[in-house]
Order: C-alpha cells, then structure tokens, then sequence
C-alpha cells in the first residue's frame, strides 16, 4: 500500500523528474525540478494552486521520481516524458499531431520531397509543421516542378524513363542522367529554401547560370534561370522586417473565457515565412509566463530546426535553463528574449494581435452554429449545456450507453456506464 506521507519523508534534496499516477496506475502529470523533495511535497500542503492542479492532486493515488545529476538533464527527461505518456494535466499541443511536414530522406542517394503527418526519428529532414495543409502543398508541387527532382515513391533503376522525364518534369535519376552530386546540390538548395535561405539559393543560381552560359549550355541555363525567377517570386511574397537577426520565432498569447491561443510567427533571414497558432484549455488561471514556459518546453522538444532566438512578451524564471537546453538540442546558441523596444516588440505585438483574431474567430463560428440551432430549434435563448447520449449492444445483450456533454464554459466531458 502506498503512503503519500511516508514516501514524501523518503524523497531526496536532489534535482530530477517526478511521475505522478492515478488508481489506474496511468501517467496524469510529470515535472521537474532542483529539489524534489521541496517540490513534490507542496503539491500536498495547504498552498496556494491553480484549478488544474487542485484536480490533479485529488486523483493522486502514488508517484515516483528519477533522480539527476542537475536541472539541465532533469528538463531533458521531463520533456522526452511528456511526448511520450502524454498526461492529461500537462499543457499539451494536441492540434500539432495534425498538422503536416514536409520530409525529406536526406540519407537516400537520390532523396524525394514530400508531405507526411507522422515525424519519425529516422534521420531526415523535417519542416513544419504547417497550420495550413494547402500552403505545404503548394510550397511541395514548386519544388517538384521548379526542381525537377524525381516523383515516384519507390526509387528503383529502370530500362527507360517515365513519362516525367519526358514532360521535364523529371532528370530521371533512375537511368543516370544525373549525378548523386548534382541531384545533392538541388537538395541542398531545397532545404535552403525551406529554412527559409532563399539569399544563399538565389546567388548560388545565379552563379550557376553564368558558368552554363559561358560553357555554351544555354538550355541548362534556360533551366536554371526559371528556378531563379520561381524563388524570387517565392522571396517577394514574403513579409520583409528590419529584424537582422538569422533566425527567429515569435510568440504571442491571447484568451478569452474559455481557452488561451498561442501564435508563433517564423522569421528566417529577416523575412517572415509563416505562422502557426495552438489552442490551450483549462489554464485560464495560469500565468502568461507558465503558459510560454509549458509552450517552448512542449513545441520544441524533438524538433530537428530551431532558431537563433525566440522571442517572447513575459519571461520566466526557468529561461536561462531553457537556452542551455535548446543551445545542446540544436548544437547552436540558442536564446530567449523579453524585447523592450523597437521592430522586435511590434512583432511581439503582432503576433499576439494575431492570436486574438484567431481566437475571436473560433469564438464566432462557434456562436454561429449555436445560434443556427437556438433558431431550428425554437429555443428562446443559447444552450449553455448540449448532451447527447449513445446506446450500443450486441444482439440486445451487453449495452452500454455513453453520455457526452459538452459545457461551453467547461471543458467537454464523457462518461460509459453498463445498463
């Protein structure tokens, strides 16, 4: 039988990672920190809590810690923990896993571009990921076409080219007419691209058709220059800012009554290339420095592109523990900025401008389909509450009903019950 006061008396002064479990033996929440005794046995004393974590405490049935050399490893293990086991009462980023990347198999000889939604550890490439399905799309059908690399999915070598090569839409690697050099070149450019380098590709190409012209190749410099212009037409669109600095993300928080937005706008080579947002619940009496602290630990854990610096509205006070963190993952200095004046706060402001919006919009399509049944159903104000029931059995034996009732000022909740 496991004792929650006896074991708090055993827990050491040291830093690590403490695992607590539910009856069910299921994972509920993991954290870190310098001294895990300190650290676990407040969860059990008369403090000031947050809701989300008064709840956790009440469904507490045991829990168990792994100690480490220092708070830097303990971060490590934490965030690989909370990847793993999901928790419900960790801050997760549920919306990511549905999101697509675009991979490439950089360890093949002739690697392939292309969209997936599951980023495996296997060594490749991966960028993302894309709040908009369509734009990763688009950005993967430039590459093919512009670069002509090759389109099937299972690279063999054949007795002749396909239709591809003969459209130009293809070098047809599979029969030689390209070098694993040559084909490695426009990877390279692919991935510059990608990161968001179109400068770096853009002299590159230029360079390339000046050498073609001069060696008489004009059709290979025709090539070349209709990859020029297609990344110069990809750099105009892009946002340009006086920002200097390499590579930056930015971070913004909005939140209404019910739920928090985070936006993260990218910036490579002082252009912005995208965004994406991310819909928090149940943290709405968290601060907005816990919430940044939970987003970076959780969005940037297993990640294989990180930028210079990520800039953020309000710091926390495991930051400088964080760029150590993010500094060793990406094998580059990496740092955390709290910007206090100029361009670098106007993005910082934009960003959470934009997740406003984001978070106002939902807010109106949501008001909008209950308005459209307040009205079908001849309803004389808003449902707060909707629950709807489902009974199943096997050849009437066995039923079970499931209720699910949804709060529009509480999270969703289900419940199973045998009749």
């Amino acid at each position: 039988m496991f004792n929650i006061e006896e074991e708090l008396k055993k827990l050491p002064q040291k830093p690590g990672v403490y695992i607590m479990h539910d009856k069910n033996d299921k994972i509920i929440y993991v954290g870190k920190a310098i001294s895990l005794k300190r650290r676990v046995t407040s969860y059990f004393r008369k403090t000031n809590k947050t809701q989300r974590i008064l709840n956790m405490v009440a469904l507490i049935d045991h829990f168990e810690y792994i100690v480490c050399d220092n708070e830097a490893e303990a971060l490590i293990l934490e965030c690989n923990l909370i990847k793993k086991n999901m928790p419900k009462f960790n801050v997760l980023l549920k919306d990511d896993k549905t999101y697509p990347y675009i991979k490439i198999n950089v360890k093949a000889d002739f690697p392939d571009v292309y969209m997936t939604r599951k980023r495996l550890n296997d060594g490749a490439r991966y960028f993302g990921p894309y709040a908009n399905a369509g734009s990763a799309k688009e950005m993967v059908e430039f590459i093919k076409t512009k670069f002509k690399i090759r389109q099937c999915k299972n690279f063999k070598y054949k007795d002749r080219a396909c239709l591809n090569y003969h459209i130009k839409k293809c070098m047809a690697p599979c029969m030689g007419y390209i070098s694993k050099e040559e084909y490695r070149k426009q990877i390279n450019q692919i991935i510059s691209i990608l990161e968001g380098k179109t400068g770096e590709v853009q002299k590159e190409l230029k360079a390339q058709m000046d050498e073609a012209s001069k060696n008489f190749e004009f059709e290979k410099a025709a090539r070349i220059r209709d990859e020029l212009l297609a990344v110069e037409r990809i750099s105009q669109r892009q946002k340009v800012s006086n920002i200097s600095d390499n590579d930056i993300d930015v971070i913004g928080i909005a939140r209404n009554e019910q739920e928090i937005c985070v936006e993260i706008f990218y910036i490579r080579n002082s252009k912005m290339i995208g965004r994406d947002h991310f819909f928090l619940k149940g943290l709405n009496d968290e601060q907005d420095s816990e919430i940044i602290e939970e987003f970076i630990k959780q969005y940037y854990t297993g990640r294989s592109f990180f930028p210079n610096k990520i800039m953020i509205r309000d710091d926390f006070e495991d930051r400088k523990l964080f760029e150590e963190w993010l500094t060793k993952e990406s094998e580059r200095k990496v740092e955390i900025k709290v910007p206090q004046k100029g361009e670098k706060v106007k993005l910082v402001e934009m960003a959470e401008s934009n997740a406003k919006i984001t978070l106002d919009n939902k807010e109106k399509a949501h008001k909008n389909v209950i308005v459209d049944m307040k009205d079908t159903l001849g309803l004389d104000r808003l449902p707060r509450k909707i629950e709807s029931f489902d009974i199943s059995n096997i050849s009437g034996e066995y039923m079970v009903a499931r209720n699910v009732c949804n709060d529009r000022w509480n999270d969703k909740k289900e419940s199973i019950k045998k009749i």
